[in-house]
């Protein structure tokens, strides 16, 4: 049995030590703030409240295949419902196509209305990353994997010069399916031309497995979690940072945090190794992604009805997310903006003909800065900076010894169902007691 740290109470810190307990660990997780789950979290505002970060997730096998190693299957715990729409799209051009997952004939039909043989055009690229998902997931997705040892398929594919901007404009002479194959890392923050193009496989998964949301809003995952650790007798210390990692005779001997030393056998970091000073030359070469203008919406009277997600193509890109909780008569939205934003959101949803400013009973506005200090980081990971991003991020396992990394800053990357992963490779590596 190994006495464990994790430092982070996100959805990687919250996975990573339910599995490693599980497994026979004796784990503390040390979170700096005095509720878990991170960007799973709620924001509230009277009688409203909405999700902090993601309001879906693919690939929900990580999240069955969390509970069911860590205790009762998911089914006794949460309510995972697919979604019949993925997200809509409107473009400039007062187009629009709503994106549904799950079957390539449905994404075919909807890409036909956009024009003809725009439906196969997006269903042979999406096909196009079948092998590439197939490699990757046996070769570094689902498996710890050796940098300097790598199958010779899996480095064809991290290794490939070509960017996801590239094989877009290769596959479609359709600016718009353009649009919505680059939508995921676009609404993220990055630069498609520093995305790699293997990336893109996001289309994949969403047609194969679908997108999936939870009754109750994503925070009942977190709590679900946090249930999951007292049921394994993990030791929660709550409103307390951690400041660095203590090495001794060259590997990890303990957490230093402000009120005293944690020993540690084994230590996962669950949160931006920049913020610790032992980690912070190893990802050196590394850029945090910037999250969106973000403004939660408590709404009533005649409000527009919008799908699940909505996507506003232009300059500013606008993301519109029904959900959350409201009173009767009311609706709750959360607004994302991207790209030059010169005016308010709300004057902006308005040019696309969703005003909604006379409706506005409450309303919380973040900044980037407010919600990367809100989750003591980057909540989106790491930016995209071309192939080399791959090598430069640290996980499952890093340079110190008894170190490992969960989360969106590790191996395999962002977004729910990664972070999700990025948990399991740290209990593959560390193995149980």
């Amino acid at each position: 049995m190994a006495r464990v740290v994790v430092v982070g109470g996100g959805f990687g810190g919250l996975a990573s030590a339910a599995r490693l307990a599980k497994l026979g660990h004796e784990v503390t997780l040390v979170e700096a703030s005095d509720t878990l789950g991170g960007a799973l979290g709620t924001v509230s505002e009277g009688e409203y409240s909405w999700d902090a970060a993601a309001t879906s997730t693919v690939m929900p096998a990580v999240i069955r295949d969390l509970f069911r190693k860590s205790g009762r299957p998911v089914e006794r715990e949460l309510d995972l419902v697919p979604l019949e729409v993925i997200r809509e799209h409107r473009f400039e051009d007062k187009t629009s196509v709503r994106l549904p997952g799950g079957t390539r004939g449905a994404q075919l039909a909807a890409f036909d209305e956009l024009g003809p043989g725009l439906g196969q055009a997006w269903v042979d690229h999406v096909a196009s990353y079948a092998d590439d998902w197939e490699v990757l997931r046996r070769g570094y997705v689902e498996v710890p994997w050796d940098r300097d040892r790598l199958p010779r398929e899996v480095t064809a594919r991290l290794h490939s010069r070509e960017t996801l901007h590239k094989r877009l404009r290769r596959a479609f002479r359709d600016d718009r399916l353009v649009l919505v194959a680059g939508h995921p890392f676009t609404e993220a923050g990055h630069d498609l031309r520093n995305v790699p193009a293997w990336a893109g496989l996001h289309a994949y998964l969403e047609q194969r497995f679908d997108a999936w949301t939870i009754t109750g809003g994503m925070a009942v995952l977190a709590t679900a979690l946090e249930a999951r650790l007292a049921t394994r007798k993990v030791t929660v210390v709550r409103s307390t940072r951690v400041l660095d990692l203590v090495v001794r005779e060259g590997r990890v001997a303990a957490v230093r945090t402000e009120t005293g030393e944690l020993d540690a056998d084994v230590v996962v970091v669950a949160i931006d190794p920049r913020r610790l000073p032992t980690l912070a030359p190893y990802v050196a070469r590394t850029m945090p992604a910037i999250p969106p203008v973000v403004s939660h919406l408590g709404l009533d009277g005649d409000v527009p009805d919008v799908p699940h997600e909505l996507v506003l193509h232009g300059d500013p890109m606008l993301v519109v997310r029904p959900g959350g909780t409201a009173p009767e008569g009311g609706v709750a939205w959360t607004v994302h903006g991207r790209g030059r934003l010169a005016e308010d959101l709300l004057r902006a949803l308005a040019r696309h003909g969703l005003d909604v400013r006379t409706n506005v009973v409450v309303r919380v506005d973040r900044s980037p800065r407010e919600l990367v200090e809100a989750w003591g980081g980057s909540p989106l990971g790491v930016l995209w900076q071309g192939r080399a991003t791959v090598r430069h991020r640290l996980g499952p396992d890093t340079p110190v010894p008894g170190v490992y990394a969960a989360g969106a800053h590790a191996t395999p990357g962002g977004g729910l169902p990664f972070v999700g992963l990025s948990a399991s490779l740290v209990a593959q590596a560390v193995g149980p007691a």
